[in-house]
């Protein structure tokens, strides 16, 4: 059985998970790659990412490479010695960086591979209305997502759950699944199946304002799981007209109302306990809102303070 020396690779949130399970399962992490530091919000305030936050609380040796392909960066990487890498929602890695370690680099992805590859997979399986997603763990290779396939693990996507509840489902049972990878890796009995590609395949791709815009022609079904999907990071949105104004906003939280009815599609009907919008299939009452410059708010306690006309639509 040889020891593993790990360096570990990821940014966000869903990579603290994965490594702090690592960590607690007392493998040795001999140094945590993350993304440079950049400034965020209004005031331009330098962040840190969620995993150098958690590597600084931790003692862990940490690098953050602007240039992956930097001969220092290289020197320093080659330095800590390791003999696996773990990559967790990071970025593309040159060859130069996957090929050093003696027992490869892996990478850990939020789907059933080969479906879903690429950057929003958790989105994406919500949006396109699966009904079960999972994690899977894979050697990296030249492309994205497209390794030799290690280990996967997979659950039911719940009818009424969003992005963010399956998020932290996943992390938990990624956590797991890299668990079980570094075990068979450890023992030196890793079996792999390569990922075959055909044209059925499905793509995470990157979330962008079109994509995230609501098309209220479309069934209710489809618009309810865009909302699900992209609840609560980065949230549906789409225009509302109002007396003359056109304002932009965001919906995270919704209930599909399936119902006979013979309104236009997008037409808002609001009385003083909820907000409804018609869609061809029924109504997609509309739970949790936020107007430009307004903190997210109930439905309620925007009926609180704003009375919308006859002629209110969404598009």
């Amino acid at each position: 059985m040889e020891k593993l020396r790990i360096i570990f690779m990821g940014t966000p949130e869903f990579a603290v998970g994965i490594l702090d399970t690592i960590i607690k399962n007392n493998y040795d992490v001999v140094g945590v790659i993350t993304a440079a530091d950049k400034p965020a919000g209004r005031g331009q305030k330098i962040k840190y990412s969620a995993v150098k936050e958690y590597a600084l609380e931790n003692n862990l040796t940490l690098l953050q490479p602007t240039n992956l392909k930097d001969e220092s960066f290289l020197a320093e990487l080659k330095a800590l010695n390791a003999n696996l890498q773990i990559v967790v929602a990071f970025r593309m890695l040159p060859k130069v960086v996957w090929e050093m370690p003696s027992l490869g680099t892996f990478n850990l992805h939020a789907s059933l591979l080969p479906n879903y590859r690429g950057a929003a997979p958790i989105n994406w399986a919500i949006i396109n209305g699966e009904t079960k997603t999972g994690v899977t763990t894979f050697f990296i290779d030249d492309k994205i997502d497209t390794g030799a396939m290690i280990l996967n693990s997979e659950i039911a996507i719940e009818p009424t759950e969003n992005a963010g509840q399956l998020h932290d489902r996943l992390m938990n049972l990624g956590s797991t699944t890299v668990i079980d990878t570094l075990k068979v890796i450890e023992n030196g009995n890793v079996t792999t199946t390569i990922q075959e590609d055909n044209d059925k395949i499905k793509t995470a791709y990157k979330l962008n304002k079109e994509n995230c815009k609501i098309d209220w022609t479309k069934s209710g079904n489809e618009i309810n799981n865009l909302i699900r999907g992209l609840s609560p990071y980065p949230a549906s949105w789409c225009f509302l007209k109002d007396k003359n104004e056109e304002l932009n906003i965001k919906i995270y939280d919704a209930k599909l109302v399936s119902e006979a009815h013979s309104y236009e599609s997008g037409k808002l009907i609001s009385n003083k306990k909820e907000i409804k919008i018609a869609v061809k299939d029924g109504f997609i009452q509309l739970l949790s809102l936020q107007f430009p410059g307004k903190k997210r708010m109930q439905a309620v306690e925007i009926l609180n303070g704003i009375t919308f006309s006859d002629d209110a639509k969404m598009y």
